[in-house]
């Protein structure tokens, strides 16, 4: 079944445009990786898929469902979850409070602490640190709170906006085994990320985003064998 799709997606900043007829898809239990560079509107379209931008034209389709134009709050409580670029953590709450502050939604509410202990099987290094202070944490642990926090709403589709931004490059390893444990328990997976090579581990399937506009599709390994791919994303 399809869990996301986005059809020919235009979306502007007030009179500037910054995605042209922008179409992909996401298959339940998949894992998708949007690539490119800097400015090229990987965050906008999360933004937009997610609610917190409404297109100028297009169609997005979440499980058969036509939601475009929906706020955001209304499709997190339909099953997406989005976690943003800067994990955006509340830094003087707990790892558990964090965690708990995501069961205010109904769909989060029912199960609470089922999903719990699924994220803390996931991420047992946040079960060490539940009662440690999230502003306390390191660059790596703080990643694995927001997305244990995005888990515990059970999303039916999980959207992750640049995971490694920031990290050193052990942390940034650590984050892609937890979202590759992820994908192995059947997470439908949407990724927006810059560090090309591991995005296309993760993937099953990838998209290339530059300058508003898809250029590129195909399996993850197909896309990391194209010539201009391993020139600018893999320096190869």
């Amino acid at each position: 079944m399809r869990a996301l799709e986005v059809q020919n997606l235009n979306v502007a900043y007030g009179k500037v445009q910054v995605l042209w007829d922008v179409s992909f898809h996401v298959e339940d239990g998949e894992s998708v990786c949007i690539i490119g560079p800097n400015g090229a509107g990987k965050t906008t379209t999360l933004h937009t898929v997610s609610g917190i931008l409404t297109p100028l034209s297009g169609r997005i389709t979440f499980y058969g469902e036509d939601v475009t134009g929906l706020p955001a709050w209304e499709l997190a409580e339909r099953g997406m979850s989005l976690v943003p670029e800067g994990r955006r953590i509340f830094p003087n709450l707990t790892v558990l409070e964090n965690l708990m502050a995501a069961s205010y939604m109904r769909r989060s509410r029912e199960g609470f602490e089922e999903n719990l202990e699924t994220v803390f099987d996931l991420f047992p290094r946040l079960k060490e640190r539940r009662y440690q202070v999230a502003r306390t944490l390191s660059g790596g642990e703080a990643q694995m709170l927001a997305i244990a926090r995005a888990m515990i709403t059970n999303p039916r589709l999980l959207m992750l906006d640049e995971p490694s931004m920031g990290l050193a490059p052990i942390l940034v390893s650590k984050v892609f085994r937890s979202i590759q444990r992820l994908r192995e328990r059947g997470v439908t997976i949407l990724l927006v990320e810059q560090h090309v090579p591991v995005a296309l581990k993760v993937s099953d399937r990838a998209y290339v985003l530059e300058n508003g506009r898809i250029v590129l599709s195909g399996t993850s390994e197909e896309v990391a064998k194209n010539e201009q791919v391993r020139e600018h994303y893999l320096g190869i």
